[in-house]
């Protein structure tokens, strides 16, 4: 019979006691972590591998530099990055349409970085354990169950976690939610990705030299990403529908796809893979919940959006902030839980909404229209600016008012281009249908 204690959600004898438990240590697990312990709290991070390991998404945004700054660490990460000061949206001219962050409807930072990944994400994991983080490398998460009273017990291999609280920042993992069956596809996208790093791409020139440029292809959206040392990172973002005709590797068919776009194809003469070819199947996903007695699910352990606008990192961190506050007032006060909980919740959700708004109509011949055409009206452009910066959260109501205007824009444009916004929405409700097999990816 089990022991009466631990039915009633008493610590397991053997257990650790940290006041926080938080599995998963990319950027949004350290960053919570380190906020955390730096408030007096005794934290545990678990993470299944070891730094420095390979991540995809690579590119940050400028909303992201102040929280850099405030875990101490913007220093480091701009010793091993590229300076990004826009994004790149290329025309069917050969042109570019660029959105530079210096015109911004509000005073923000003017930049950005793109960064390896693997060294940004241990930059980020050396800072909590600087913080005191009790922190574990090469330790999966096996189980996690919940006591009487909601108290978690974390297990990994034969080591016995009770935390007061728990955070899951797995990732694409999605420990928790898969635990209680929280994860759905997102109804609204389909989407997965192949992707590799190169060396030897012509970069662009002068300011934009280390801009993101984002290019549309028939089936989908492809990025491509300066890195540090003459690496940049290329990617492909497709619908089911064609990923389901592929019939040679994964690398074939990632460079078939770019050279379906002159201007990527021509930049990219020359090139040398120097990374292995990596493909993610389902790619849009969000949870029924966020949180729960004791728990809360963090960055993309909550909800992965289409990294069309590179918002992954931006959202980790920024949730990272707002988790932080919102875990200390529940250590601090447990009877405003669910009040924290749902504050902390309508605030994510707020921004990430207005990503995904833009997200869903990226690739439509409206949006193409409108981003080859720009024009300032009543700020609007410079909205969209701040959009693509991060700058969606907090007092950012002057610019979703103006989103709003965008959204009456897009909508009259697309009374305009009728016969081909309604194809182009036919083909979407398609792609959304069907199923994203992981099996479909194979391997390189």
């Amino acid at each position: 019979m089990p022991d009466m204690n631990e039915s009633e959600g008493a610590p397991k004898s053997g257990a650790s006691t940290p006041d926080v438990l938080v599995i998963g240590a990319g950027p949004a697990g350290s960053s919570v972590s380190t906020l955390l312990a730096r408030k007096g709290w005794k934290v545990t991070l678990l993470e299944k591998d070891a730094h420095p390991r390979f991540h995809i998404g690579e590119s940050l945004l400028p909303q992201g530099m102040p929280v850099l700054e405030r875990l101490g660490v913007i220093d480091q990460v701009r010793a091993c990055s590229v300076l990004k000061l826009g994004a790149d949206f290329p025309n069917d001219d050969g042109t570019y349409s660029v959105f530079d962050f210096r015109k911004s409807l509000r005073e923000q930072p003017e930049f950005a970085f793109q960064v390896k990944r693997a060294e940004f994400d241990k930059i980020l994991f050396d800072n909590a354990c600087a913080a005191g983080v009790d922190a574990h490398e090469n330790t999966r998460v096996t189980a996690v169950e919940f006591g009487a009273d909601g108290t978690p017990t974390v297990r990994a291999g034969d080591r016995i976690w009770t935390p007061r609280y728990l955070i899951d920042a797995s990732g694409r993992d999605t420990f928790l939610a898969n635990k209680l069956k929280l994860k759905q596809k997102n109804a609204k996208h389909a989407s997965a990705a192949v992707f590799s790093h190169f060396e030897g791409v012509r970069m662009r020139e002068g300011r934009d030299a280390g801009n993101v440029s984002i290019y549309r292809h028939t089936h989908g959206w492809l990025w491509l990403i300066p890195l540090s040392e003459g690496i940049t990172s290329i990617g492909a973002v497709c619908y089911p529908e064609y990923l389901k005709q592929r019939t040679g590797t994964l690398e074939e068919f990632l460079m078939e796809t770019c050279a379906t776009v002159p201007e990527l194809h021509e930049r990219m003469s020359g090139a040398t893979r120097v990374a292995d070819v990596h493909a993610t199947g389902n790619y849009a996903y969000e949870c029924t919940r966020m949180n729960g007695p004791r728990w809360t699910l963090l960055g993309d352990a909550y909800s992965f959006v289409d990294p069309m606008f590179s918002s992954g990192v931006f959202l980790a961190l920024h949730g990272a902030e707002k988790c932080a506050e919102a875990v200390d007032g529940i250590l601090k006060q447990p009877a405003d839980e669910k009040r924290l909980q749902r504050k902390f919740e309508k605030h994510f959700e707020t921004g990430l909404d207005e990503f995904k708004w833009f997200i869903y109509r990226f690739t439509s011949p409206t949006m193409k229209h409108l981003f080859s055409n720009r024009r300032d009206i009543l700020g609007v452009e410079r909205s969209v600016v701040s959009l693509l910066s991060g700058d969606v959260f907090d007092d950012a109501a002057v610019i979703r008012r103006r989103l709003r205007i965008f959204r009456l824009i897009y909508a009259i444009t697309s009374l305009g281009m009728a016969g081909k916004a309604w194809r182009n929405w036919r083909t979407r409700k398609r792609q959304v249908a069907i199923e994203t097999l992981d099996e479909t990816m194979g391997t390189p």
